[in-house]
């Protein structure tokens, strides 16, 4: 049926989507020569759309057709078409570029909305492997902001780029002061092709929406809608690596040293052009390189748990994008090595394009849902859930989404109730709970407001790299979590007691929040030393 369905509108949407896309090519450039070579892209671009999705459909409906629910055979099968269709669909990010590579990365972090198969090939391919722009784009990039090649520029450019993404390529370069550093260059078609590559992607998901109800990804496009022209920015995104670093010495200095953003070249950066200190470190998620250098992957663990803890309940400024590729960890430049030869970690925050910002309501109840998840306190969990959004119908599913756990382990009053171990049981179980509420998560998603759905994604990052340096989520990141998330409400609480009463019982119930967080933390020590014996 689906796939009869989409072949059968496919003639008008393939009709309706090269009028809207090929308007909005034109709308966005004034150069005759790029208006026409976007109106001929265009079509091309949506009949690949058009293609993909009919194929995809129609593996799906030919490939299951007949064989029982429930069903070894079934279940074989699928698996199989699932690893086609995610190939079809990476295939086509990667033929059409620039907003499809962002829809992909975010494909790949919806653990709890799509199957394993499409988010393991969307994590391999869409981070750090990404479509290059030529030399000579890049000379066109650098001609347009400056007025000079890099050649003319700087000292030493290398043409081939160290990393490509979605909207930019960096490559090293050294300065006329002999010093290495980081060049960001935006892709030449971004800025004439993002509003029509737009209106294309909005086009489908809206069709795709009014011809399977329960498919609705409208959300996503109007989020992408109002944070691209700000990820195309590298001015603002110059200034949010400052700010994010100014946050954590202001309001966080206790663990500021061991934050870092690569420093701007302000005099040789523009809009499309961003020059940067070069800072050399191993990605996040590379244990074998973050041993190298001395650094224990737990500790990596709870710096990255306890920086986006600080940033999301005590700044409000959260750095949304923290997928393996945009952490690196390098030992602390001031600190030495430790009697056992261990360093300390610095966790290095790499593009800055996207943040959000969330207002001091929202904050409080952010914090307040996830300290009544840590302490499995199920009337507040329920609380600030409809204050956030979810609604008195959803609230049990919003919390499942958070922990990537059942209400019943939500709930659990056991030290570890949040903890993943990461077993294949863990993952059916996961997988099972998103394909049984797909409707309701869908409806969630949509009712939500988009800065709580970024931070959906920026969780989602977060338990990835986890994932990889611990081989499954840690009590700590949650004891982490749960204190910091505390202390955003108890401080909260304090600015608004205005009576000395009222502020002593704030007092009192912080005194009880660090017993109880104390006692849980002596419980987990006690088992790693348990845990030490019986492995010795």
């Amino acid at each position: 049926m689906a796939a009869r369905s989409i072949w059968r509108y496919g003639g008008k949407l393939a009709v309706a989507a090269t009028a809207l896309g090929g308007g909005a090519a034109l709308a966005s450039s004034d150069d005759p020569a790029t208006a026409l070579k976007l109106c001929s892209a265009v079509p091309v671009r949506l009949v690949r759309d058009s293609v993909t999705a009919a194929s995809i459909a129609f593996d799906y409906e030919y490939s299951l057709w007949g064989l029982p629910e429930g069903s070894s055979e079934r279940a074989k099968v699928k698996h199989e078409v699932h690893l086609r269709s995610a190939r079809k669909l990476q295939e086509l990010c990667f033929k059409n570029g620039g907003i499809y590579i962002k829809l992909g990365q975010h494909i790949g972090q919806l653990e709890y909305l799509v199957p394993q198969e499409y988010v393991q090939i969307m994590r391999e391919s869409m981070l750090n492997k990404c479509p290059v722009s030529s030399y000579d784009q890049v000379c066109d990039v650098f001609k347009k902001e400056l007025g000079k090649t890099p050649d003319q520029v700087f000292d030493d450019f290398d043409p081939v780029p160290i990393a490509s993404a979605s909207l930019a390529q960096v490559h090293v370069a050294r300065n006329r002061d002999g010093q290495k550093v980081a060049v960001k260059v935006q892709h030449t078609h971004m800025t004439d092709t993002a509003a029509a590559d737009h209106a294309t992607v909005e086009l489908l998901v809206n069709t795709l929406h009014w011809l399977f109800p329960s498919f609705d990804y409208r959300w996503l496009v109007a989020e992408m809608r109002e944070s691209l022209p700000k990820e195309l920015d590298f001015l603002l995104e110059a200034k949010n690596s400052e700010k994010v670093l100014e946050n954590f010495w202001k309001l966080s200095p206790h663990i500021a040293n061991y934050i870092y953003a690569p420093k701007v070249y302000w005099n040789l950066s523009t809009s499309k052009l961003l020059i940067m200190e070069f800072v050399d470190g191993a990605q996040v998620n590379d244990v074998k390189s973050i041993r190298k250098l001395g650094i224990d992957p737990h500790e990596v663990s709870r710096l990255v748990s306890q920086a986006f803890a600080e940033m999301m309940f005590k700044h409000g400024f959260v750095h949304c994008d923290p997928h393996a590729a945009n952490l690196l960890v390098r030992p602390v430049p001031s600190e030495k090595k430790s009697i056992l030869g261990k360093r300390k970690p610095q966790l290095i925050l790499i593009d800055h394009g996207l943040y959000k910002e969330l207002d001091a309501t929202t904050k409080f109840n952010y914090a307040a849902l996830w300290k009544a998840l840590i302490f499995a306190d199920a009337n507040a969990i329920k609380e600030y859930s409809v204050k956030l959004g979810a609604g008195e119908d959803l609230y049990v599913l919003f919390a499942g989404i958070l922990t990537m756990r059942p209400w019943n382990r939500v709930t659990d009053r056991a030290v570890d109730h949040l903890v993943i171990q990461g077993t294949d049981g863990d993952r059916s179980e996961l997988q099972m709970y998103a394909s049984q509420y797909f409707p309701q998560i869908t409806e969630l998603l949509r009712r939500l407001p988009r800065v709580i759905l970024l931070m959906l994604k920026t969780n989602d990052c977060l338990r990835a790299v986890n994932n990889c340096l611990l081989q499954g989520s840690s009590p700590e990141s949650f004891v982490i979590i749960g204190r910091v998330s505390s202390k955003a409400v108890i401080e909260a609480k304090l600015l608004q007691s205005k009576s000395f009463l009222r502020r002593l019982s704030v007092w009192l119930e912080e005194i009880l929040l660090e017993v109880r967080l104390f006692s849980i933390e002596m419980f987990l020590w006690l088992l790693q030393i348990r845990k030490a014996l019986f492995l010795a």
